[in-house]
């Protein structure tokens, strides 16, 4: 893909998942890729197994470091690393607040430092691992629902924007996928996610055939294009339908969990 072989391309959250998956095939296809994850250990790891250079660290804060690892220019960006933790309006606050500050503010600060360079030179491509929550919801985590929704609209915001200017902007909406993420979700994702969830590798391989068509949205599941439609064509009973999920989360645990998962 020649918008991919050697763009300097930078993976946050890459250290296992989704992220990992996204590195790997951007090396494959012949890009030069910087894997950047908080756990230190396992982004070098990724890195030495694709040839890859690793920057550890907080995602909202990698892109100078990157920038000098890659010889001083991103081409590719994949705002990739998210936290999900459950719970409702009762989450602790420093919940909610992390859920902002990764899942939304770390693509923020991202693009607040690429778009100069990019608008001057005419070119750019900002990837955000989305979710489906992002189009829909997810019964059991406000805080990700929220933020994911967040998310979605600044990507929207930055094609809407900057298309015309040559940035390339696309929105990554799975639904579960077989991560560490998903393990720590629990009932919730037992009952919703699990039964059809797919491998990192495929949302990879989605990710690859919208940058060959340039789509913005990303679906890996087909089906979140129908669900998406059905929200926006008869809002109640859609509603009503995730109200039944409601209930079923609750039946199956009356007590819900407090754990959250982080992007490894």
């Amino acid at each position: 893909m020649g918008t991919v072989r050697g763009a300097r391309t930078v993976v946050t959250g890459a250290g296992g998942g989704i992220g990992a998956a996204l590195a790997r095939r951007f090396a494959a296809e012949g890009a030069r890729v910087v894997v950047n994850d908080l756990d230190a250990d396992k982004a070098r790891a990724v890195a030495e197994e694709i040839g890859a250079v690793a920057v550890p660290g907080d995602a909202s804060h990698v892109v100078p470091a990157a920038r000098a690892a890659l010889g001083g220019a991103v081409d590719i960006y994949c705002a990739n690393a998210g936290v999900a933790p459950v719970g409702g309006p009762e989450a602790a606050e420093e919940l909610w607040a992390e859920a902002w500050d990764v899942n939304v503010m770390a693509h923020v600060r991202a693009a607040r430092e690429l778009l100069p360079d990019w608008l001057e030179r005419g070119s750019g491509r900002f990837v955000a691992t989305v979710s489906a929550a992002g189009l829909l919801t997810m019964v059991g985590s406000a805080p990700y629902s929220v933020s994911k929704h967040a998310a979605l609209a600044f990507a929207e915001w930055l094609s809407a924007t900057y298309r015309h200017r040559g940035v390339s902007v696309h929105a990554i909406c799975p639904q579960g996928v077989r991560t560490d993420m998903l393990r720590a979700t629990g009932a919730t994702g037992d009952l919703v996610l699990v039964p059809t969830a797919i491998e990192p590798e495929q949302v990879a391989d989605a990710l690859f055939d919208g940058i060959a068509q340039e789509r913005f949205l990303i679906l890996p599941h087909p089906e979140v294009a129908e669900y998406y439609a059905a929200r926006a064509g008869d809002t109640d009973r859609w509603l009503a339908g995730m109200n039944h999920l409601q209930r079923k989360l609750e039946e199956a645990t009356p007590t819900p969990p407090s754990r959250q998962g982080r992007t490894p």
